[in-house]
This record gives C-alpha cells, structure tokens and sequence, in this order.
C-alpha cells in the first residue's frame, strides 16, 4: 500500500529528492494533494515548488483552490512565482492573482514579457463575477474572408496548441475584430475548401458583454444550452468565450463567499493554514463591530430595568422574540440578495418589496404571535402576559420582514456589500425593536403582570 501521508512528504523533501517527489505527488488525488500541502510549514511548502521542475510545479497549483495557491505562491521569490503562473491555464492564472496582494502581483508581471503582463492586467481589470472576468482568453477565430481550406490547414498546423483550447466553436470577425459569425465544425467539413467563411457562417451570433453580471450568464445559459458563448467588449470585439461549467463554479463560490460573510469571515476564503495574524484580523473587523452594535440594544434594556426587575419572567420571552424576529427577517434578506444576484430587482424599487412583504410579515407574526402567547399563558396563567409577548413577536415579525427585505437593496445603492452588512444591521435592530417593545406593553399594564 502506498503511503500518502504528510510524513512521508515531509521526508522526501528533506532528502530533496525530485523523482521521489514527483513521484508521490502523481498518487494523490487534487483533494488528497491539496490536504497533504496544508500540513506542510512555509518552509516546506516552498522547498516543495523550489525542488519541482516548473511544468510539474504548474500541475501542482493547478490542482489547488485559488486561496491556497496563491497563499503557496506568495511565498516564492517573484522570478519563480512568475515562471510558474506563466506555465499554469489562463484562468487558474487569474483566479489565484486576485487573491494576491496587489504588491505581489506588480512584481510578478514585472518579471513576465510586457505582451503576456499587458494581457494578464487587462483580464485582471474585469469584475470576477463578469463575463470578463470568467471568460477563458484562449479561443479560435478567423476572419471573414478566409477560405475553408485555409481554416482546415491552420487547424491541423496548430492541432497541438488548439487542444487545450476546449474547442466546440470557431468565431469569424471581420477586419476590424469585431464578431460577426459562428462556425460549425460540421458546416467546415463538409463544405468546398474554396468557400468563404463569410459564406457558411451562422450570422448574428448570440453574444454577451464583457460587462454581463453572472446573474446574466446563469439565466443565458439556462435558456441557451450551448457550449459556450463569445464575449465582446465595449467596441463588439470579440475578447473571449465564457464556458457553461465555469458559470457553475463560479455561483457555488458566490454562494460559498456569501455564507462566510454571513458568518463573519470578512474577505472571502480562510484557511487555518494562512498566518495567525491575518486570520485574526479578519474575524475582529466583524466581532468589533458586532461589540458596538449589541451595546445599542442592550441600552433599551437599561432604559426599561424597573419594569423588568417589577416582571423578571419577562426576561425569558426576551431573547425568543428577537431570534424570532430575527429568524423571519433574515428570510426576506435571503430572497432580496438572490433577486439582485439574478437581476429580477434593483436597489430603487423598495416600495415595491415593502408592498411585497409587509403583508407576509403581518402574517406570519399574527400566527408566531397567538402561539408564544398561548405558551405564556398556559405557562403562567396570566392573559396579560401572552399579550405582551404575543403582540411584541407580531410588531417585531412585521418589522423585521420589512427591514429584512428592504436593507439589501437599500446597503446597494450606497455602494455598501449587502451580504455582508445586511444580517448585522437587521440583527441589532431586530433585538433593539424586540425589547422595546415587550419592555413599553409591559409597562403599559405593568399592574396587570405584578
């Protein structure tokens, strides 16, 4: 049986032995790999790309997330760094250089030829969750007035360069490089070697803008199922194609970075592997926040200390109608951010979602109101009590489903990242609400509860 452990890696690197090395990494699977590398120190991790040759360091990060590649990248001397980055896929380029520090990444395209830099920096200029900045720069174009024989010639010359191309398409421009047809491989063959392309293309091809939002590409190609799609630029020049399955990668990690920064991860991946110091400020920029905003809530507590002193069982109902409001807000958060991820909403149209939820929060909170009302009562037979705390849920409920939808588009159009700055707002506001509430209907019948 072979032995894929960490240990075994740790050995072979300090024997420094290449062969072994390389040999080793060839049994283990991109999950396998990426587990044994994690376990390595700085030191060790860095001997592992140093004592690799390029081509087998390149397959090596190619296997790896884009944080833990440039984590082990960043740790090379910028001359190695860059060979490496020159030598992996076009995409794995971009996604592990904007997980870099901008430092990092000047240095290493200063070591590249200026032609491979400037097309590096103008990829690195699209929005990561772009067309631009998910289209793969590779593909195969001719212009119109080529012959089929011609096209026919170069893809037999090329054969070896085009197969890492993903090829499913060839795109037709005119001579100005703007897209002006498709090309079957089907309508290649089977038509006379003197034809123009212009000729047999498919005309008016389907096309995105660099600029389209990934929202865009998912519903594109929920509609179209096609192979890929071309993506122009501002001047209808065809710059790239956008892949279906990337479109897939990319919403899962969309979807994975919200969920962090729901949790209070701020800036996206985190790995236990990366510096102690680093980590730690990511998590404190959230909790130090989250410090001052609790401290807002607990001083409706303050203000009302008599009456919850008078009725300490209020006490108990307290933290339940804040997580419960809390709960339905952070619902209507939930569908307000899919509808701006998917563009069926815009950060103007508040009123329309007060309209749409407003109702539904009355509702709801009517329904979660009666049963912990019911509970009280049942509990300490006072009628008053399940007044108090029922009516409180059902004004907070509403309020909260309100706000919950509303924030997002709100955080929007001040430029402000709404999954990240949505659950913290509706939070402190949902428990400052939720106690004022309870603790101003307490003492309203306070006689009533004593």
């Amino acid at each position: 049986m072979i032995d894929k452990s960490p240990e075994k890696l740790k050995t072979i690197l300090a024997e420094t032995e290449s062969v072994g090395l390389k040999e080793f990494i060839s049994n283990l699977s991109p999950l396998e790999l990426a587990h044994t590398i994690s376990r390595l120190s700085l030191h060790e991790q860095n001997k592992l790309l140093t004592t690799l040759n390029t081509p087998d360091a390149a397959a090596v990060i190619e296997c790896l997330t884009g944080a833990q590649a440039a984590n082990l990248i960043s740790g090379l001397p910028p001359a190695e760094s860059s060979k490496i980055i020159y030598k992996i896929s076009s995409r794995k380029q971009i996604v592990i250089l904007r997980k870099m520090a901008e430092r990092d990444v000047k240095a290493i395209l200063e070591q590249m030829t200026p032609v491979v830099a400037e097309n590096i920096r103008k990829l690195l200029k699209y929005d990561p969750d772009t067309a631009g900045g998910l289209m793969v720069p590779e593909f195969v174009a001719y212009e119109e007035q080529d012959h089929v024989s011609q096209v026919l010639n170069d893809l037999q010359v090329n054969r070896d360069k085009y197969k890492n191309y993903n090829v499913q398409y060839l795109y037709v421009k005119n001579e100005n490089g703007k897209l002006t047809g498709v090309l079957r491989l089907h309508d290649l063959f089977f038509h006379p070697g003197g034809m123009n392309l212009k000729d047999i293309m498919i005309t008016q091809p389907h096309c995105i803008k660099a600029t389209a939002s990934l929202g865009k590409l998912r519903e594109f190609f929920s509609e179209h199922k096609f192979f890929g799609v071309p993506v122009i630029d501002s001047e209808k020049k065809l710059v790239g194609v956008v892949l279906p399955q990337t479109v897939e990668k990319a919403s899962q990690k969309q979807s994975e970075r919200q969920f962090l920064e729901f949790s209070g991860i701020i800036g996206g991946d985190e790995f236990r592997t990366m510096p102690l110091i680093s980590r730690s400020r990511r998590r404190l920029s959230w909790l130090s926040i989250n410090i001052f905003l609790n401290v807002c809530a607990a001083s409706v507590i303050a203000y009302y200390q008599d009456t919850l002193s008078a009725v300490i069982i209020l006490a108990v109902f307290l933290p339940m109608i804040s997580d419960m409001s809390g709960c339905s807000g952070n619902q209507a958060v939930a569908v307000s951010m899919r509808e701006l991820t998917l563009g069926l909403i815009r950060s103007k149209e508040i009123l329309r979602v007060v309209s749409k939820e407003v109702w539904l929060g009355l509702i709801n909170g009517l329904a979660l109101g009666i049963l912990l009302g019911l509970i009280a009562f049942i509990w300490k037979g006072n009628p008053y009590l399940g007044l108090v705390v029922g009516c409180a849920l059902m004004v907070n409920t509403a309020i909260s489903v309100v706000l919950g939808g509303c924030l997002p588009l709100i955080l929007k159009s001040v430029k402000l990242d709404p999954a990240l700055v949505s659950s913290p707002i509706l939070t402190t506001i949902t428990d400052m609400c939720g106690f004022f509430l309870v603790l101003s209907f307490a003492s309203i019948i306070l006689s009533k509860l004593t």
